[in-house]
């Protein structure tokens, strides 16, 4: 049973009464009368042949509020394009595939990059990005929820909860952020969250100060979450990261363009499990290693945006301030995990840890080296402003893919 505690300075809304799916669906089919919702699913190819996303395509089919659903396929060759329209014909909602790597998105993206406009890197917040597009593109939804695509224990209660807030009309809410407990096989994950980007914040508040941006990071339960839910008007503006600091630069980006009343997280989920990945304790350029370099630099680069100035000297008193409130969370972990019968191996803790310190030099120095580093895709205003009908373009050229090769 989840707490009331309202912490921080973002509004929480709670799992009070486990309250059945059916009835909140109830009231989204009336909200959807007047103000449309849809669906976000960025999609690599390989998890369509996965575990999770057949059985997370049943629990779609049976949500009866979906006005669209927007499906972002990498990675994905003509074969496997028309087995992705295959694989969500099925889908009674509106929907359409954004084939990335087909012919039509491939030139319109190249015309972006001759502009300095396209996504600089392959990933999650291209694919991302380029679905916003297309949802801005037709019009056909005013909410939108958008939610990882690897998630083993789905069940549709955690669509409903997270588009709940945006879909509400007596709600104010531009955006809001799913959280759940990272439980699973026994064990407590969400090491990322848990022993970096946590015990990070507290460093940061104690070595460049408290201020309310740290404190407003801060008052997420897990900042990382892929799960996150918005008005349409927030994508004309919003300026995202390409690479693994995708969610916290969507925090940064809500801090930036709203007020806090306007903000607001939502528990979605009793239990949570995904494709997990590798630590990659001597490569920096994947898994959690090369995430935790990117988060860091994330947030390195919105610090310097207030005012903040950074030296070699800070960074090293910031990894020894982060290593030893981490390694007091390892202790308050294991003590949580022994108390409800779980599995927390101190050793494995304490070896992401030693990493994710290195990585904040790593990070720290890399920040240092490239200045000019502007890893953000530009906002959908800029590129609207640059090239006109592009959005239109866009509607018009995953419509043209899905007709070509539907069956």
């Amino acid at each position: 049973m989840a707490d009331f505690y309202q912490n921080g300075i973002t509004t929480t809304l709670h799992n009070l009464s486990n309250r059945p799916v059916e009835e909140i669906e109830s009231e989204l089919l009336t909200f959807s009368k007047k103000r449309p919702l849809g669906l976000l699913l960025p999609s690599l190819f390989s998890e369509l042949e996965g575990k999770a996303m057949p059985k997370i395509t049943e629990q779609i089919k049976q949500v009866p509020y979906l006005n669209e659903i927007v499906i972002g396929l990498d990675r994905a060759d003509l074969a496997q394009y028309k087995h992705a329209l295959r694989f969500f014909k099925d889908l009674p909602q509106h929907h359409r595939i954004l084939w990335n790597d087909g012919p039509r998105l491939k030139a319109l993206d190249a015309e972006l990059a001759k502009m300095g406009l396209a996504p600089k890197e392959m990933g999650k917040g291209r694919n991302v990005w380029y679905c916003m597009g297309y949802i801005l593109a037709t019009g056909r939804s005013e909410s939108i929820a958008l939610h990882d695509c690897d998630i083993l224990t789905y069940d549709r209660s955690l669509l409903a909860r997270l588009i709940y807030p945006v879909a509400n009309p007596l709600f104010n809410y531009e955006f809001c952020k799913g959280f759940y407990a990272r439980v699973a096989d026994g064990k407590i994950n969400g090491r990322v969250s848990r022993l970096l980007v946590t015990p990070l914040l507290r460093a940061l508040k104690r070595t460049v100060g408290n201020n309310e941006y740290l404190e407003y990071m801060d008052s997420f339960r897990y900042p990382l979450a892929g799960e996150f839910s918005f008005r349409r008007d927030v994508l004309n503006d919003i300026r995202i990261p390409s690479d693994w600091g995708l969610e916290i630069g969507v925090l940064s980006e809500m801090h930036r363009n709203y007020s806090h009343n306007r903000l607001c997280q939502v528990d979605i989920a009793d239990n949570y499990d995904h494709k997990h990945q590798d630590l990659s304790l001597h490569n920096d350029q994947g898994g959690l290693s090369k995430m935790s370099i990117d988060i860091t630099k994330a947030l390195f680069r919105k610090l310097a945006t207030q005012g903040f100035t950074f030296s070699t000297e800070s960074f090293r008193t910031l990894k020894a301030t982060y290593f030893r409130i981490a390694l007091d969370f390892i202790e308050t972990y294991h003590n949580d995990a022994l108390m409800n019968g779980l599995v927390l191996d101190i050793h494995s803790e304490e070896k992401a840890v030693e990493m994710f310190a290195q990585n904040i030099m790593k990070a720290g120095q890399s920040f240092l080296d490239n200045p000019m580093e502007t890893p953000f895709i530009p906002s959908w205003n800029r590129v609207s402003s640059a090239i006109p009908d592009f959005l239109d373009r866009l509607k018009d050229a995953v419509e043209l893919d899905y007709q070509e090769h539907k069956q």
